[in-house]
């Protein structure tokens, strides 16, 4: 659904009837999306009883985005742990507030399809950013629709992004959500920037594309990220609840 009163179009998914909340997620798109395209991570997030808000696409409008970002985590009506999810150049702007102080603080930090270096360049086929974004046949034809801006894919990041998404200044737990196959930043040079944070774990998706949210994998995403957001309500931090036992030699 999108919320009213809003200066641009901002989705939101709450919990069924009769749950109570469990936590808050605000998610920032990437370049070209409109927070539509979020609707099903958001309804799968908000099935576990997660609220979901997601704002402006801040490569258009980074201080509308800021304050949609900064409202969301100030209302008294979102619960906590609250955290703050990026997609493509909506991670850069993720790290970016978090380590600012220029918003309230974030419990945790979900980043998918991180960029690494700025890989803009000459503009490829409508079939070439399809390849690039997903093999999800689904999230394909929803990216066909006037949800997403044709070609902002192949534009180069906002100024100094790239910079100053520095992992170093974020002390909230991060988990980073990657596609082994993404070709617009390579895993493994995602792997060594999270490889600078103060607490990250980092998650590759086999066989992902950029687009590690709505990719034909996103099921498995989902689930990733509930997992993370069930270990930030422990008191202790974002420790294991699941553990995988050790059999006896031989055994998987």
């Amino acid at each position: 659904m999108t919320l009213a009163g809003q200066q641009a179009p901002v989705a939101a998914w709450d919990e069924p009837e009769g749950l109570k909340p469990r936590g808050t997620v605000v998610v920032i798109p990437g370049r070209g999306e409109q927070p539509a395209l979020y609707e099903r991570f958001g309804r799968r997030l908000a099935a576990d009883a997660y609220r979901v808000r997601v704002v402006t696409d801040p490569a258009a409008d980074a201080g509308l985005a800021q304050a949609q970002v900064a409202g969301f985590l100030s209302d008294p009506d979102l619960p906590a742990p609250r955290v703050l999810a990026g997609s493509d150049t909506g991670a850069l702007f993720a790290v970016i507030l978090a380590g600012s102080g220029e918003i309230p603080p974030v419990d945790g930090l979900i980043l998918a399809g991180l960029p690494t270096a700025d890989a803009s360049g000459p503009a490829g086929s409508w079939d070439e950013e399809l390849d690039s974004r997903t093999a999800c046949p689904t999230h394909r034809g929803r990216l066909a629709t006037p949800d997403l801006r044709r070609g902002a894919l192949y534009e180069p990041y906002p100024d100094g992004w790239l910079e100053r998404a520095d992992l170093t200044g974020v002390q909230a737990p991060i988990l980073g959500l990657h596609g082994a196959d993404d070709p617009i930043s390579p895993l493994a040079q995602a792997r060594a920037r999270y490889g600078t944070a103060v607490t990250a774990e980092l998650v590759s998706i086999a066989g992902g594309r950029h687009d590690a949210l709505n990719d034909q994998t996103h099921r498995t995403a989902a689930a990733t990220v509930v997992l993370f957001l069930e270990r930030l309500r422990q008191e202790g931090g974002p420790d294991p609840i699941a553990v995988r036992e050790q059999l006896a030699a031989g055994q998987p």
